[in-house]
């Protein structure tokens, strides 16, 4: 097996506390990283590196882990530019443009649907992102949900079945209908090309109950469980999520008291989604309030045609930093190890022997530049697995 110096590393970020200074970051300066196949092998002083078999001179240029995006629904046809710029006229978001996208899904061909996908995952790969969750959702039939998860499944193991996004139109007035169909037939087709079962328990979407049925059965068929809750406002949702000890859920914009400190008690990820409040124009939670009662925090882009249509990890790293109070050290490791633990892995996420070697290059001196360089392309090259992505 061949391996790989890479050097010149002028400020190394490994999120491994057991190297560099001992943070959370894992700083190192004038640093090297050894890779064998996928894998990192060593990491240290570059004047100590071993030898390998090439060698990889960086330049003096910052390297971070790969980002980790854990919510994305990548999988879908059409446009919702219109409701954006709606939007940005005074019309307040609901979850209602969701079925826009439905109908433009359904309608698609297998093809289509793969070449979107493919399109979106080049697009994060080059700005960073080297693991991706992606969803179901906008198929909403047993075929639609499931040739999607079966498309999605091609690129990443990280495939999330969201049969219970909302109610479509032909269960408008059977909507316990719908949820039967959801944790039944639907379910029995999905499941096997997934690895996650979701719902989106919001108003214009699933009650708690509802959310309930949908993740319990989800869970009984052996996938594991996430959650939509509490984007357009409180509910019962994250306390659902806490109380079942799902791995993450997902968007946490209005938290009460009771909410917080479920999620500190139980260890459920909150990933923060800063794109939706930034496309929606809706207020952006406190990710401050979450680290000061000890809550795991993730960062995501919840990339999708309707509420934020980015697929821009360091974009999301700036507006965590901006407008939720986090530092840029907190933002890095929210798209990183956060995202890494929001999927219950160990592997990604990290610069450490034993890792995935995800690494990516910056053109800059420093990982703060990602926050403070907002909309510079800053990412220089990526390794996904030890190879240029």
């Amino acid at each position: 097996m061949s391996s790989l110096l890479v050097t010149g590393i002028g400020q190394l970020v490994t999120n491994d506390p057991a190297n560099g200074d001992g943070s959370d970051l894992g700083l190192a300066t004038n640093a090297a990283v050894v890779v064998e196949g996928r894998r990192v092998v060593w990491v240290g002083a570059a004047a100590a590196a071993p030898e390998a078999d090439a060698v990889h001179d960086v330049g003096g240029r910052a390297v971070v882990p790969g980002f980790v995006d854990s919510h994305s629904h990548l999988v879908f046809a059409g446009d919702r530019s219109e409701e954006f710029a709606a939007r940005m006229s005074g019309t307040p978001y609901t979850a209602g443009g969701i079925r826009t996208t439905v109908a433009a899904t359904r309608a698609a061909s297998d093809e289509q649907l793969a070449a979107n996908l493919a399109r979106h995952a080049t697009e994060m790969r080059r700005q960073g992102t080297t693991t991706f969750e992606t969803k179901s959702g906008y198929g909403l039939t047993v075929r639609d949900e499931a040739r999607a998860l079966a498309i999605a499944a091609q690129v990443t193991p990280e495939t999330t079945f969201l049969g219970a996004h909302v109610v479509p139109a032909e269960y408008a007035d059977d909507p316990a209908g719908y949820v039967d169909l959801v944790t039944g037939p639907m379910l029995e087709a999905c499941a096997p090309h997934a690895r996650w079962v979701d719902a989106f328990c919001e108003r214009g979407a699933f009650d708690a109950d509802q959310a309930r049925a949908v993740l319990e059965a989800g869970i009984g068929a052996g996938l594991e469980g996430r959650l939509h809750a509490n984007q357009l406002g409180e509910g019962p949702g994250v306390q659902l999520a806490c109380e079942l000890g799902l791995v993450a859920v997902d968007h946490c914009t209005y938290l009460s008291d009771a909410d917080v400190s479920a999620l500190a008690e139980s260890g459920t990820v909150a990933t923060l989604l800063p794109g939706v409040e930034f496309s929606t124009r809706s207020p952006y939670p406190d990710a401050r309030r979450l680290f000061e009662a000890g809550c795991r925090v993730a960062v995501a882009t919840d990339c999708n045609p309707g509420s934020s249509y980015t697929s821009s990890m360091p974009l999301c790293i700036a507006l965590a930093v901006r407008e939720m109070r986090m530092t840029p050290a907190e933002a890095l490791l929210a798209a990183t190890a956060g995202g890494a633990r929001a999927l219950g892995r160990s592997d990604v996420g990290r610069i450490a022997p034993g890792s995935t070697a995800d690494l990516v290059v910056l053109d800059a001196p420093s990982y703060v530049h990602l926050a403070y360089r907002p909309g510079v392309p800053l990412v220089h090259e990526v390794l996904s697995g030890g190879t240029p992505a």
